[in-house]
């Protein structure tokens, strides 16, 4: 089986009838989805809030009731992937551009679970770009103010032309290699004018599910 649909499946153990729950981006997650829309057809009563553009169409094509984050102001639960994990559950998210919308809605969540397959599972965070939400209006001198921190900057290009979020942002991909201090660096990232918020998840996740190539699973709690 593939590994990330055996994670992304294993996550649906963790949910209940009557929960609010969060619906994360992505491959793995897709899996999720696909699986809590079966469940749904055999009638477990859930109420979903979508982390994106395209997980709200996917999850209304499929049946799952949804409801608007401005009408909540707690989660049960969220379920979404991640770009890194490290062995402290810190994360890098936002491969696929969501990252604000994805940390609004981990945060009033009672529990996150992570869903990964193997490659995923790092030791240090960094050697996937961190990508970091700015507004449009003189980016180029938070791109200048965000290098300073030690990273190489670039603006990620779709089609030829900026690429632009669910809110209307750019979103620079940050080369740092190795982030030593993801807590540090977050709180820094996020006094820059400009910035919007970025891709590390910290002190959020609560378990990690894993999909190993061997059609094993691990799992890590907080």
């Amino acid at each position: 089986m593939d590994n990330k649909k055996l994670a992304g499946e294993k996550a649906v153990e963790y949910v209940t009838d009557g929960m609010f729950l969060g619906l994360g981006t992505g491959s793995t997650v897709y899996w999720t989805i696909l699986k809590l829309a079966e469940l749904v057809k055999r009638g477990l009563d859930i109420k979903g809030v979508p982390t994106s553009k395209n997980t709200e169409k996917l999850a209304k094509e499929l049946g799952i009731p949804l409801v608007s984050l401005s009408s909540i102001n707690h989660l049960d639960l969220t379920i979404d992937g991640a770009d890194e994990v490290n062995p402290n559950l810190e994360l890098i998210k936002g491969g696929g551009g969501a990252l604000l919308r994805e940390k609004m809605v981990a945060s009033i969540s009672e529990s996150l679970i992570i869903i990964i397959d193997e490659s995923k599972y790092v030791t240090n965070l960094g050697e996937f770009p961190l990508p970091v939400e700015i507004v449009q209006f003189g980016w180029e001198i938070t791109s200048n103010q965000i290098s300073r921190l030690g990273c190489n900057p670039k603006l990620r290009i779709k089609d030829n032309s900026p690429f632009i979020t669910d809110n209307g942002n750019y979103i620079l991909d940050c080369y740092f290699e190795k982030i030593q201090d993801a807590y540090k660096l977050n709180g820094t990232l996020n006094m820059i004018p400009g910035v919007v918020e970025n891709g590390l998840f910290v002190n959020m996740a609560d378990t990690i599910v894993i999909g190993n190539k061997n059609a094993t699973i691990d799992i890590s709690h907080k």
